[in-house]
């Protein structure tokens, strides 16, 4: 999380990026300027939102004249790894689920084994997985058994 996201996104474009997601928090007075200029530099916007902040944030962004392509929800405080996953969130997941049926909604923190079906259910269809992965002694398997997961909820859909 960046305090202001403007200053990113030409840099991260050239870097080759394909998506930029910013926090609403550090953008409520210049979303739409930044959204554009995410687009511009031929990136997919996305935007996130912090535990603590409602999930109505978010929907005008989603339902603009130039949306945000994918919503970020943070399961855990965003700033470290390895904190533990809060379930609670996946009623915002479901929000959004339930609004827009072919959003891309991502979530990120404390994801691994024992958390993803809580989110693949609840409307998660891209993770954000670090510690789960990078410490586990099969990471391969780990990926595999997130992405199953998703794919298996989504084929039901």
């Amino acid at each position: 999380m960046v305090t202001n996201p403007l200053d990113y996104v030409e840099p991260f474009g050239k870097a080759g990026a394909s998506g930029f997601t910013f926090h609403v928090e550090a953008s409520k007075d210049n979303w739409q300027e930044l959204v554009q200029q995410i687009k511009s530099k031929g990136m997919r916007p996305g935007v996130s939102l912090k535990p603590g902040t409602p999930i109505e944030e978010v929907y005008p962004l989603v339902e603009a004249k130039d949306p945000v392509e994918m919503v970020l929800v943070m399961t855990v405080q965003p700033g470290f790894g390895g904190q533990k996953f809060m379930p609670e969130m996946m009623d915002k997941v479901r929000a959004l689920r339930k609004k827009y049926p072919s959003l891309d909604i991502e979530v990120d923190g404390g994801l691994g084994p024992s958390t993803i079906d809580l989110a693949a259910s609840a409307g998660a269809n891209c993770i954000v997985a670090g510690s789960s992965v990078f410490g586990a002694s099969d990471p391969a398997q780990v990926i595999s058994l997130m992405r199953k997961s998703v794919e298996d909820v989504q084929a039901a859909s």
